[in-house]
């Protein structure tokens, strides 16, 4: 995997309890992506076209095992590998192919198995709690660590032991509440000691990566664009579900919000389209409330979700997440589109067999 520039791509094997390199060894036909507030994802293969290579490629486990993505000594993706694919071609050719997903994906995998009651406490630092919550049980220490982040905001909120909630869900569920915040692990090399980090970065209500704009412009680094419009999936007024509550008195049926309406909308035109979302292990009526405002404040009329691709080179940095570019494009639809925009996901496609070293960038109006 090299660049353009020649700048090579290194993939480093780890234990993913101690960190400790297992080994550093090739990958193909790599792709890899990361997102604020969910997941990303990296797939590629390893070939094994000996048995020297085999009996190294063996200490790669399934769940124990992390990998990372180092360019010019920048750590550019770093998660899990969940799943392996051996593989023999028909000629007899091995390889293994590799699914991994970012450090987070990990609370996905953890259950909230005690009773956690949190009365009034700042929102960001209960994300940090349930963190810690659950690297504090033997064997679930990832080595994830915290900043320091505040907000204004202040929540109640309580799990018991027995809904069998991911840490994941809990933690995405009090993001996507109105005045909520995003959420995403960054890796990197500390720069004192040269250490790897995998550090929880929190923004209230965003991130924000980045003194300066990254100006990108076609024709120039921006490759292609899209600039998609869904008004299947924007609405005009949205309601939000919790659990069903049984009062004895009559049948159970969920708690749900009032309905928040965009009324601007509709008085400037726009139909009444209805949105509505569920949520487990929700009876209050505020903190649906609160869900439903954020769902609609997300989206309000039709979603746009712009996308630029653009060529990947020395001067774009490895933190491009939470950034701020300024989009200039001159074409025939574009008379001179000038546009401020903060990078929310990203798809990279590593250089290979005559591919250039390009991402595809996913934006949000900054």
């Amino acid at each position: 995997m090299t660049t353009p520039a020649g700048t090579p791509y290194r993939a480093i094997f780890c234990d993913l309890r101690t960190d400790q390199t297992i080994d550093v060894l090739p990958l193909q036909d790599v792709g890899f992506d990361d997102y604020l507030g969910k997941p990303g994802s990296l797939s590629g293969t390893i070939p094994v076209p000996n048995a020297a290579l085999a009996e190294r490629v063996r200490r790669i486990e399934e769940g124990r095992t992390s990998v990372y993505l180092e360019r010019g000594g920048d750590l550019w993706w770093g998660g899990i590998i969940w799943t392996s694919t051996l593989q023999s071609s028909d000629r007899g050719v091995l390889t293994l192919g590799i699914q991994a997903a970012t450090f987070d994906s990990y609370a996905n995998r953890r259950l909230i198995r005690r009773y956690l009651p949190y009365k009034h406490i700042e929102q960001l630092e209960l994300v940090r709690t349930l963190w810690r919550e659950l690297q504090s049980d033997k064997g679930g220490d990832i080595g994830v660590s915290y900043g320091d982040e505040t907000s204004d905001v202040f929540r109640d909120a309580s799990w018991l032991d027995g809904d069998e909630t991911s840490y994941y869900d809990a933690i995405t569920q009090l993001a996507a509440m109105e005045d909520g915040f995003e959420h995403w692990i960054a890796v990197y090399r500390d720069p004192a000691t040269g250490r790897r980090v995998r550090r929880l970065r929190l923004g209230s209500t965003r991130i924000q990566n980045g003194a300066t704009d990254l100006v990108l412009d076609r024709p120039g680094a921006v490759l292609s664009y899209s600039f998609p419009r869904d008004a299947t999936r924007g609405g005009t007024t949205a309601r939000a579900r919790g659990d069903a509550v049984d009062d004895g008195q009559s049948e159970s049926r969920p708690v749900f919000s009032e309905e928040k309406v965009a009324t601007d909308l509709i008085d400037g035109g726009y139909p009444r389209v209805d949105l509505s979302a569920d949520y487990t292990g929700v009876t209050d009526a505020r903190t649906l409330a609160s869900l439903a405002a954020a769902t609609l404040a997300a989206a309000r009329g039709a979603v746009v979700i712009p996308a630029v691709t653009i060529r990947l080179d020395d001067m774009v940095p490895p933190t491009l997440l939470g950034q701020t570019v300024r989009i200039r494009i001159t074409d025939e639809w574009f008379q001179g589109l000038d546009a401020r925009y903060r990078i929310v996901g990203l798809k990279v496609s590593p250089s290979q067999r005559g591919r250039a070293d390009t991402a595809e960038l996913y934006l949000e109006d900054a």
